[in-house]
């Protein structure tokens, strides 16, 4: 049997691949073991400047392998171990200095749709749906689901998701603010694959620091963000990608990041 995952690199930009395109991609403890040292390997990795994730197969990922949840039902410390690998493997994906961008094709529901909340940016393709079914079979999200989706769309629209376990369209997951970017969905992984390789060429440190101020600042007041933000920008002025940055500009030529 093959590996549910599979890592390669394009150029600067670190690919992680969802390969169980029979089970739909679903995740069990080694899928996020895969996940999480895929991500440590590309961040280790001075010459990888971006992450791709995405998945083979019709679907992106219809959710948690329930093969592997019923047979732990009655145990209640595998079923926190099975619970505390997804949360514990998106909540460091979704830190992780890298940016993430993620290409959803298909059904993307459930733990599905908690993985791809847990990336920076996302592709779908047209024929992408959305959505979060737990509470049509009486479960609830376990791996940062009601917390990034309530986050990202506000209280109203994820609990209407949540209570009516409803899929959202492509067209409505953008409108939503679930999808950056809507493409036909055999333009999907080349057209993310060309945004990861946009976004590789920038500095690692200067993206590294944007990422970390708005996920850091967006739990704080605004006042409290500013400050943030002010003392940052104070240290990464002194960097040496800024540097290069500046020189460039002046010059009229691409800059070439050391980092």
């Amino acid at each position: 049997m093959s590996a549910p995952v599979t890592t390669y690199s394009e150029g600067a930009v670190g690919i992680i691949e969802l390969s169980r395109p029979e089970k739909f991609n679903c995740l069990s403890r080694e899928t996020h073991g895969l996940i999480d040292k895929a991500r440590v390997d590309f961040e280790a990795n001075s010459a990888i400047r971006a992450l791709l994730i995405r998945a083979t197969g019709k679907h992106f990922c219809t959710g948690a392998d329930l093969d592997e949840v019923k047979g732990i039902m009655t145990n209640a410390d595998a079923l926190d171990d099975f619970i505390a690998s997804g949360m514990g493997t998106f909540s460091r994906l979704e830190k992780c200095s890298l940016p993430v961008i993620v290409a959803v094709q298909g059904l993307c529901l459930a733990g599905g749709t908690e993985l791809m909340l847990s990336a920076d940016i996302c592709f779908a393709g047209k024929s992408a749906k959305f959505g979060d079914q737990h509470a049509e079979f009486g479960l609830i999200p376990g791996w940062g689901g009601s917390q990034r989706l309530t986050r990202l769309i506000g209280m109203r629209r994820a609990l209407d998701l949540m209570f009516s376990a409803r899929w959202l369209s492509a067209d409505e997951g953008k409108e939503a603010g679930l999808v950056n970017y809507l493409v036909e969905d055999d333009e999907l992984h080349s057209k993310a694959l060309d945004y990861a390789q946009t976004v590789a060429t920038r500095s690692r440190r200067g993206i590294a620091e944007m990422k970390r101020l708005a996920r850091d600042g967006i739990e704080m007041s605004l006042e409290q963000g500013l400050r943030l933000e002010r003392d940052a920008a104070v240290r990464h002025l002194q960097d040496s990608d800024v540097a290069e940055g500046l020189d460039a500009f002046e010059n009229r030529r691409k800059p070439k990041f050391k980092q």
